[in-house]
């Protein structure tokens, strides 16, 4: 047991990846989270509504067991699989994270200050950060996973600019936006 609470290494993912990108490029499949939105928006009659939910999603099937497996997976891992260890932050960003008011910035990945939704601040970072998420993956044509790993697999060239615009603006978000945000000073 004490071994699935260790990171697989990268010669065990890896390959995993891989072999999963190899089959779902033979068979005709694109992997991606985005796509599946449209596709429940499909199943939902979002047809009726708009031209951009037509499509047979019956052919999509696959996808959304996919979806149905991240979710399981990262419940189950997070609920069996954790060692509850502190998680490895800079002392700076530590020390930053606690002059903006977070508790523990080092004990979980999602700081209530920000997930709790019990606040209209951070009701508001979430549902305009869904907002920009959605829109975003949708003006580049898919989602980070489906570029990043779909897109770049078969050397789409439009993946690769939209996997450089997403780094890019993560960087952008971390180090520009966040600290205006939340009034802290840049910590490069």
């Amino acid at each position: 047991m004490e071994i699935l609470l260790q990171p697989w290494a990268w010669y065990i993912a890896g390959p995993a990846l891989t072999l999963v990108m190899f089959l779902l490029l033979y068979f005709g499949g694109n992997f991606g989270m985005s796509a599946n939105l449209r596709t429940m928006c499909s199943m939902a009659g979002g047809d009726k509504f708009s031209d951009f939910f037509k499509l047979d999603w019956k052919n999509k099937k696959w996808n959304l067991v996919f979806v149905l497996g991240a979710i399981l997976g990262g419940f189950f891992s997070s609920q069996f699989l954790t060692n509850g260890e502190m998680i490895e932050l800079n002392p700076n960003t530590i020390s930053g994270l606690e002059q903006l008011g977070f508790s523990t910035p080092n004990n979980n990945y999602l700081p209530p200050e920000i997930f709790g939704g019990t606040t209209l601040f951070s009701l508001s970072i979430l549902i305009g950060g869904g907002f920009l998420v959605g829109f975003g993956a949708r003006y580049a044509g898919g989602c980070t996973s489906g570029h990043a790993i779909s897109g770049l697999s078969d050397l789409q060239i439009p993946s690769l600019i939209a996997v450089i615009g997403f780094f890019l603006g993560g960087l952008l978000m971390t180090h520009l936006l966040f600290p205006i945000i939340f009034k802290i000073p840049i910590i490069l």
